[in-house]
């Protein structure tokens, strides 16, 4: 049982991931992703007469049970299965993280910035309901999420996919190493 709580190395976790791809093909012709989940649910809740909704939503019921997976993984994972020791982080990442406030490493999300506490505040309203608008947004504008184009669309030879996948990318290092310590002293971090 140890094994299962213990991080896999690339070189299993990676293949396992790439398998998808070709499972989906295979058994009946799905492709991967995500964010494709959002829009299937509003098909189905949503009124019809919205042109964006109107399509046979439950030929892609498959996906939904897919995200519904998804979910009860990581309720299993995280309640049952999680790795007691601590998570390991460079000490460089500690360093840069300990300036910007961030000092819990206790779990996968640090307390400092995912809690109850920080939902209702300035923090909270840019992380959460700001960030969250602008990932489905972006996901939206991109035609897909970043798992659909890293993973399905660049192994399905999709030009649109290597040039999201690259902006994704170029748009995480930005952000990470030019405009997060700026933006975090500017929300009071």
């Amino acid at each position: 049982m140890e094994w299962i709580t213990q991080p896999w190395p690339w070189y299993v976790a990676g293949p396992l991931i790439g398998l998808t791809v070709p499972a989906l093909l295979i058994l009946g012709n799905k492709t991967f992703g995500i964010s494709s989940s959002l829009r299937h649910v509003c098909a189905a809740c949503v009124p019809a007469g919205i042109p964006f909704f109107t399509y046979n939503w439950k030929k892609e019921i498959w996906n939904l049970l897919f995200v519904v997976g998804i979910l009860i993984g990581g309720v299993i994972a995280t309640n049952f299965l999680a790795n007691p020791n601590e998570i390991i982080i460079a000490e460089s990442t500690k360093a840069d993280l300990t300036a910007l406030g961030v000092t819990d490493y206790g779990n996968l999300l640090p307390s400092d910035i995912f809690s109850w506490e920080n939902l209702f505040t300035a923090k909270g309203l840019l992380f959460f309901v700001i960030g969250g608008f602008l990932v489905g947004f972006g996901t939206r504008y991109a035609g897909g999420c970043t798992s659909g184009h890293a993973i399905m669309g660049i192994s399905s030879l999709q030009w649109q996919s290597v040039v999201a996948t690259m902006f994704f990318m170029i748009g995480g290092f930005l952000m990470t190493h030019v405009m997060l310590e700026p933006l975090m002293k500017w929300v009071g971090f």
